[in-house]
This record gives C-alpha cells, sequence and structure tokens, in this order.
C-alpha cells in the first residue's frame, strides 16, 4: 500500500482514497503520475492507493 501526505507527488497514475486518523475513507482523488497531492480536509487525513 502507498501512504502519501499533501505535498507529496503522485509515483504512479491512478485514484488515491484519502483516510482519516481512524483509518476510515473519506473521499477520492484522481492523480496523475508526478502531481503534487492537494491539501486535505483536515492535517490529520493521508492519501492512500492499493499497489
Amino acid at each position: 500500500m502507498i501512504k502519501l501526505q499533501p505535498g507529496e507527488y503522485a509515483p504512479q497514475s491512478g485514484t488515491y482514497n484519502v483516510v482519516d486518523e481512524t483509518g476510515a475513507h473519506q473521499y477520492t482523488v484522481d492523480m496523475q503520475k508526478g502531481e503534487k497531492m492537494p491539501p486535505t480536509q483536515s492535517s490529520t487525513y493521508h492519501y492512500e492507493m492499493e499497489d
């Protein structure tokens, strides 16, 4: 599993899940490889993508 923070660059194109501090899925974003991950709605959220 790929875990990223806002501001990091997407290592591959695809749909990334935004996950909160409890591990619950909040929403998704579609990213292209090399794009910078956007800010999330909370500083405790991060991005995940199954690899």
